[in-house]
């Protein structure tokens, strides 16, 4: 059985992650979402832990920042 997931600290744990990578990209939030054809404010509501998104997205998202996937979600459940 999986333990209570807290959906809310990892969302905000991904979102984090995401900005930080796109700010060593020294890209903003509309040139990812050009690269990964969306909307700038999605981008924003994802970083922001307002939306969740499919793993399809956060597939195009690391490929855009130039990372693998699994740096993106790394630590994602931590405190």
């Amino acid at each position: 059985m999986c333990q209570d997931i807290d959906k809310q600290k990892i969302l905000k744990n991904l979102g984090n992650n995401i900005r930080k990578f796109r700010n060593a990209m020294n890209i903003s939030q509309e040139e990812l979402a050009f690269k990964i054809n969306s909307a700038r404010n999605f981008v924003g509501c994802i970083e922001r832990a307002e939306k969740s998104c499919t793993i399809i997205t956060l597939y195009k998202i690391a490929k855009a920042l130039n990372i693998k996937l699994e740096e993106l979600v790394k630590d994602i459940d931590r405190a």
